[in-house]
C-alpha cells in the first residue's frame, strides 16, 4: 500500500492543513509538523505567517489546555519537541526576513540546582508563543546571568529553582542586577514548585510563574506594557 500521509496532508487546501497541522501538534507529531511546514512554504507562506498562524496558534491551544489540567507535562514536552521539529525549518529563513519575534527570553535554573524539566518546558512554551529563548541549562552562578544578559539583551530574565536551599540565589542575582544599575532594564520572572508570589515579591523579582502556561501569558502581557510604555514615551518626545 502506498504511504498515505504525503498524500493525505497535500491533498488538503490550506485551512484544512492548518487545522490538520495544530491537531498534529497536540499530539506531538514531530514528522508530520516538519512536512506541514514544508508543503506551506511550497505554497508560498512566508516563515512568519506559518510560525503565528499555524505552530504559535497549535501552541496557545496546548498552553491552554496544559493550564486547565486536560493535558500533563509528557504531552505537552511532546508538543513542544514537535514544534521544536518546524523551528528548525523556520529560524534561518526567519533570521533572513528579519521577522520581528515577540520579544527575547534568557532562561536558566540558579546555582546548586540542577532540575531543568519546569524550565525546558517554560523554555519551549516560550519559544512556541514567538519569543527568542536562550536557555544557559543548570547551576547558574550570576557571572552566567550577567553575561547572557549583555550578549543577548532580552527582553527577560527567567531563573528556575526546585530546591528550598537554592532559591535565595535568585536574591543574589537580582541584587547584583540592582548593585549594577541594570534591573530595570529586564523583566525578571521567577518560577518552580517550592515558589510562590510572596518570595517573588520578597526577592524583587516583576513576578511568579506557577507553570509554563503561566510563564507565557505572563511574559506576553509584560513585554506588551513595556512595548506601549516605550511607544507612549516616544510620542512624548
Amino acid at each position: 500500500m502506498p504511504d498515505m500521509d504525503d498524500l493525505d496532508l497535500r491533498s488538503l487546501d490550506d485551512d484544512d492543513l492548518n487545522k490538520q497541522m495544530q491537531d498534529d501538534l497536540y499530539d506531538g507529531l514531530k514528522e508530520e509538523i516538519e512536512e506541514g511546514v514544508n508543503i506551506f512554504l511550497e505554497r508560498g507562506w512566508t516563515p512568519y505567517r506559518i510560525l503565528t498562524e499555524v505552530l504559535v496558534e497549535g501552541m496557545r491551544i496546548v498552553g491552554i489546555d496544559f493550564r486547565d489540567g486536560i493535558l500533563f507535562v509528557p504531552e505537552v514536552l511532546l508538543a513542544a519537541n514537535a514544534m521544536k521539529g518546524g523551528m528548525v525549518i523556520l529560524r534561518p529563513l526567519l533570521a533572513e526576513t528579519g521577522a520581528e519575534q515577540v520579544g527575547k527570553v534568557v532562561i536558566g535554573t540558579v546555582k546548586g540546582d540542577i532540575h531543568d524539566i519546569g524550565k525546558n518546558l517554560v523554555g519551549m512554551m516560550m519559544e512556541g508563543a514567538g519569543f527568542e529563548v536562550f536557555d544557559l541549562g543548570i547551576n547558574n552562578p550570576v557571572e552566567n546571568y550577567l553575561e547572557a544578559l549583555e550578549r543577548h539583551q532580552p527582553d527577560i530574565l527567567g531563573m528556575s529553582a526546585l530546591l528550598t536551599t537554592t532559591m535565595p540565589y535568585m536574591k543574589v542575582v537580582i541584587d547584583t542586577l540592582k548593585e549594577k544599575g541594570i534591573r530595570d532594564d529586564y523583566i525578571v520572572l521567577v518560577g518552580g514548585a517550592p515558589l510562590n508570589e510572596a518570595f517573588a515579591e520578597a526577592v524583587g523579582a516583576d513576578a511568579y510563574c506557577r507553570d509554563a502556561a503561566v510563564a507565557v501569558e505572563t511574559a506576553k502581557d509584560f513585554v506588551a506594557r513595556r512595548h506601549n510604555l516605550r511607544g507612549k514615551k516616544a510620542a512624548a518626545q
